[in-house]
């Protein structure tokens, strides 16, 4: 649901009744992963996906159904022969889906808009929802719940199920999106800004020369900081999602920002030039003392080998070691890689079909 917040938040705001589809399990080679949701009003309006388009058209119909009879249903989706190309996924996956009504009638609604609204404002947010347990606590939500004896003692990292005293709850989480911070105000770091934002990524651009870190020549970026790399990167908040792009191949803002960068717990440090550059980069960052395991941590020259020229294919091949790098993909083709397309995210339960009544 929380996929889904900012158009939902609209909805609440303006009063309609609408019902939620929510990926709560996933196995196999499923399109889609926990927390995915599909919402649909009362005039027949969607919003989101759970499928990629595979069960859309059948979780669309338990949605309408939801809002006529004002019921919760955790309903599974999973491959055969007979409805491969009608109700199931033709991947070979297995789903399971939560389809919640949230109507001016539901008890709980001011528990969504709460969690619907943080979410939203880019506000850390957790919202837990019974999936097993009794039939009367079917659906009903917890809003970000505190420490205790027989409740959740941290707010989860991630989205995903909870087995909590009788019953389990699927937990979606959401935190403000990660951050993207790119040294160097070049046309490469223009064309990797547009690419950070299509990727989810809150982007800064930092260069200590003001001519060129304008907003002029960055309208895409959240945030750019005129400031000498290394002295932003120290004062700066990251965190174990942030990636750093260096893109200044400049030893003189390199090798400072480099030392600091590589000693932080952070998802992703690369740094532009060739190898010939790289070479020397490595060798004054040995004189600073940064030792073997600390270079190790350094992706140099920056991006995958996709014969990229343009600044957009650049920022592309940058992008898709990014991604590869936080999923532990491999970076190979498909074709001839073998590997399961989509990693396992979570094992289904046994079928079931549970009702409960949210007026």
């Amino acid at each position: 649901m929380l996929d889904l917040a900012t158009e939902l938040t609209k909805w609440t705001k303006e009063g309609r009744d609408f019902a939620v589809a929510t990926v709560i399990s996933v196995s196999g080679s499923a399109p889609r992963p926990p927390g995915a949701a599909l919402a649909v009003d009362t005039t027949g309006t969607a919003i989101g996906s759970v499928s990629g388009g595979c069960v859309e058209g059948a979780v669309y119909d338990l949605c309408v159904e939801a809002l006529e009879n004002g019921e919760t249903v955790v309903e599974q989706f999973g491959y055969s022969d007979e409805d491969a190309f009608a109700v199931g996924l033709t991947c070979g996956g297995v789903i399971e889906v939560l389809v919640t009504p949230v109507t001016r009638d539901t008890p709980d609604r001011e528990v969504y808009e709460t969690a619907l609204s943080q979410a939203a404002q880019q506000k850390p947010t957790a919202l837990a929802r019974v999936i097993s347990g009794p039939t009367e606590l079917i659906g009903r939500p917890v809003l970000a719940p505190r420490k205790g004896r027989g409740e959740l003692r941290d707010q989860p990292q991630r989205t995903g199920t909870v087995e909590l005293d009788d019953r389990t709850l699927f937990i979606e989480t959401h935190t403000p999106p990660p951050r993207m911070i790119i040294f160097g105000a070049i046309d490469f770091a223009a064309a990797l800004t547009r690419t950070g934002k299509f990727l989810g990524y809150h982007v800064t651009v930092c260069d200590a020369r003001p001519v060129f870190a304008t907003r002029t020549r960055f309208p895409d970026a959240d945030e750019i900081v005129v400031e000498w790399p290394d002295s932003y990167l120290r004062r700066t908040e990251t965190d174990e999602r942030t990636v750093l792009c260096v893109l200044t191949h400049d030893a003189k803002f390199d090798v400072p920002l480099l030392e600091t960068a590589l000693r932080l717990p952070v998802a992703y440090v690369g740094a532009m030039g060739s190898r010939r550059t790289h070479e020397d980069r490595n060798r004054r960052l040995r004189e600073v003392g940064l030792t073997e395991s600390e270079l190790a941590g350094l992706r140099s020259p920056i991006g995958l080998d996709l014969g990229a020229r343009s600044p957009e294919e650049t920022a592309l091949s940058i992008a898709a070691e990014i991604v590869a790098a936080r999923h532990g993909g491999t970076g190979v083709p498909l074709t001839d890689s073998g590997t399961p397309i989509h990693r396992a995210v979570a094992t289904s339960r046994s079928r079931r079909r549970a009702r409960s009544s949210s007026s």
